[in-house]
């Protein structure tokens, strides 16, 4: 089931860089609707507070110039100047003199306007009667008469006792307020095209910089996915998106070499079951050589029926080792395998192998040379297990020696314990060293011809398993020397925890 598209098809609205131009947008959009609320309610704000400092202003010069003719009688001249009023003002607003309804009131003779008839509305009504008690007031409100939005603004007028005698209405449509919020609500609406044309050309270049890592992190997920652990990104960016394309590179490299070992060990077990069945063939094929013959007749003397006895008894012992030596090692590479440790003496190790291999040096005539710090040497570990894996080494040296050579043994104990074991004999070239651990390897050296190439490899799982490693100098010619080394510190540690063992060691015990 493919559940990813490899070729990127995706829909114009699902793709980010829409994405990331549609969240521009709506943030755009929603800043240009609540600076428009803002503005327009600044502007309504503004243009009243315009009007009624405009208005109030003439208002209260309109009513000190009344003022003044009433405190000197000057009526003569109050036509004159009404008039000139009329004209110039008359073009922005209304002006009303309003009498107190005193007869006797001096502002009487200068009152133009009669309100005993007027239908007046409530705000009307609202700024006469506060201007009638001493208040300079305004109302803004809808007026029928003059069918827009209008302000009034009343102001007294005071005798010369200071007594007020009248008042001065005036009313003044808020004309260009609607006009003037018409204008502001364009002008945000081609602030905000401008800005959503500019929003679209930064989220483009924001979302082909946010997606181009991204695409990239894509391609190498589907290549990852196919097998192809060899793509990289190789992103320098110093953010999230760089930190992300850098652990994907780490996993394609870890991926790489999972791999790899996955190869090796795909290798490594193909070798393996070849290499069994090559070793078992050839017993196998003898064995059923001489069945065959046993079974035909063909051979009759009874020495003869003896000798091939002999020789397929051989062979399945051949072969039993040889299993014997498989299970060994893969019971040795098993984790959770741990050998059962107890105090040891190495020296007691060495002092058996050199009982029992005394007869195999005086075959070939092989001086053996031991060299010890201490008659005791203790350490925790399996006896049987690291006797066998002196022994392998041990058989090797003998095996590959020269008649009349030497053979030296060196145990040495200070911080760590190293045993070395060192040959006179045919060497190993530089080219077969890295390989002679290996399972089922052996050298097309004649003195191999029988072995089964699993006894280095048995070696190296017992010192691994005794927390110690195995390092190999040699050369051609001028033989080879095996170099144990075990951590002594760790197992003194350990030792002194037994105090039975730990009591019976003599002064000059390692």
């Amino acid at each position: 089931m493919n559940i990813v598209d490899k070729d990127n098809n995706v829909k114009i609205y699902n793709r980010i860089s829409f994405r990331v131009y549609l969240y521009f947008a709506i943030i755009i959009c929603l800043f240009a609707a609540t600076l428009g609320m803002m503005f327009v309610q600044l502007s309504k704000t503004n243009s009243k507070n315009t009007y009624r400092d405009r208005l109030r202003s003439k208002g209260v010069s309109i009513a000190g110039i009344l003022n003044d003719y009433i405190v000197y009688e000057n009526y003569e001249e109050y036509p004159a100047f009404w008039m000139t009023l009329k004209k110039v003002e008359t073009s922005e607003m209304d002006i009303w003199i309003v009498n107190n309804g005193d007869e006797n009131s001096p502002m009487k003779e200068l009152a133009d306007t009669d309100l005993t008839n007027m239908d007046l509305n409530s705000s009307i009504k609202s700024v006469l009667h506060q201007s009638l008690e001493g208040n300079i007031t305004d109302k803004v409100y809808y007026s029928d008469i003059y069918k827009e939005t209008v302000m009034s603004v009343g102001v007294p007028v005071y005798d010369g006792n200071k007594e007020i005698v009248g008042t001065v209405l005036l009313h003044s449509p808020i004309r260009g307020q609607t006009e003037l919020i018409k204008n502001s609500l364009r002008m945000i609406l081609i602030s905000a095209v401008t800005a959503l044309f500019v929003c679209f050309i930064v989220a483009v270049i924001f979302a082909r910089k946010l997606t181009k890592p991204i695409s990239k992190m894509r391609v190498t997920a589907l290549g990852l996915a196919e097998g192809d652990y060899s793509l990289k990104i190789n992103s320098n960016q110093q953010d999230e998106l760089g930190d992300l394309a850098r652990i994907f590179d780490i996993l394609s490299e870890r991926l790489a070499q999972s791999e790899e070992e996955r190869k090796n060990l795909e290798q490594m077990r193909m070798d393996f079951f070849a290499n069994v069945s090559h070793e078992l063939r050839t017993p196998i094929t003898v064995i059923r050589a001489y069945t065959e013959m046993l079974i035909d007749g063909i051979i009759t003397d009874a020495d003869k029926i003896a000798s091939n006895y002999e020789r397929m008894l051989k062979e399945c012992k051949g072969m039993e080792r040889l299993v014997g030596d498989l299970l060994l090692v893969s019971k040795l590479q098993n984790p959770d395998f741990a050998v059962e440790k107890e105090p040891i003496n190495l020296i007691q190790i060495f002092d058996d192998i050199v009982r029992n291999a005394t007869a195999i040096c005086s075959k070939k005539n092989i001086t053996l040379n031991i060299k010890k710090d201490s008659e005791s040497v203790m350490m925790l570990g399996d006896y049987d297990r690291l006797r066998q894996m002196f022994m392998v080494i041990f058989d090797n040296a003998v095996k590959f020696s020269k008649e009349n050579s030497n053979l030296y043994i060196k145990i040495t104990c200070m911080d760590t314990i190293r045993i070395s074991i060192k040959d006179e004999g045919v060497g190993i070239s530089k080219e077969e060293l890295p390989y002679i651990f290996e399972k089922f390897y052996k050298s097309k050296l004649r003195q191999n011809a029988n072995g089964s190439g699993l006894g280095l490899a048995i070696a190296k799982q017992i010192a691994i398993k005794h927390n110690g490693k195995i390092d190999v100098i040699s050369e051609l010619g001028k033989g080879t020397e095996f170099i144990f080394t075990f951590d002594h510190m760790e197992n003194s540690y350990e030792i002194e925890l037994e105090d039975e063992v730990a009591a019976s060691l003599s002064d000059d015990d390692c």
